[in-house]
């Protein structure tokens, strides 16, 4: 029952309701267009750097007369794993030191190669090493705060020559959107505040730049495990 004073309640129009469902579905199929569309992109890219190297007797589309995206991507991850094989020998490490031997002798490509190594190395042969937690710190001045993922503590000469009395923290302070690109800074443990969410609740929190948060329910609480 309505009374004079209360406001009748208009239903929604048909371009309010129109607009509602046009943007659900931009929601529903952007992400999955844009995961497509970047695949599709990748395998592109990689199909037009590596069919070149391959000898045409053995591209498919010399018998069936269709190019086939995925093909490059498919002789790069077979040629990877066979090269991958032999280093892991005993001829294979004696060439790798050989090449080395040789690179080392380059003043230029040695600084190239040398740091592309280490990237590699980092990202690839010792992914084992993750982040420890997530945690909150006080950055870029005190009483603005930040998330950061601990790393490890610090060790030599950089925590021997901090001015500080206890413990340093190494933190990776990350971008938003974009995770992969941020800062490492150092704090002293005590000003490193360690969060209950995991790292992969965290990272969500920093790319959706504060708008997804580990419980939706609750955000007071922690995400509970599936």
């Amino acid at each position: 029952m309505t009374t004079p004073f209360e406001p009748e309640r208009r239903k929604p129009g048909l371009f309010s309701r129109l607009r509602a469902s046009f943007l659900t579905g931009i929601v529903v199929i952007a992400p999955v267009s844009l995961t497509i569309w970047l695949i599709w992109t990748i395998m592109g890219w990689v199909d037009g750097f590596v069919l070149p190297l391959v000898p045409s007797r053995f591209n498919p589309e010399q018998y069936i007369g269709i190019n086939l995206r995925g093909v490059g991507v498919i002789f790069f991850l077979v040629f990877t794993v066979v090269v991958g094989w032999i280093a892991k020998g005993l001829i294979g490490r004696s060439l790798i030191r050989f090449a080395e031997s040789l690179v080392e002798r380059m003043p230029v490509v040695r600084s190239i190669y040398s740091g592309v190594k280490q990237i590699a190395e980092t990202i690839f042969a010792q992914s084992e090493r993750n982040f420890e937690k997530a945690c909150l710190i006080q950055y870029p001045r005190k009483g603005i705060w930040a998330i950061g993922f601990i790393s490890t503590e610090a060790k030599g000469e950089i925590s021997d020559r901090a001015e500080t009395m206890g413990k340093l923290i190494s933190v990776f302070v990350p971008t938003t959107p974009n995770p992969t690109s941020g800062f490492l800074l150092f704090f002293p443990k005590e000003d490193v505040i360690e969060l209950d969410m995991s790292i992969e609740d965290a990272a969500k929190l920093v790319i959706s730049a504060g708008l997804v948060y580990p419980n939706a329910k609750d955000p007071t609480q922690p995400a509970k495990a599936a």
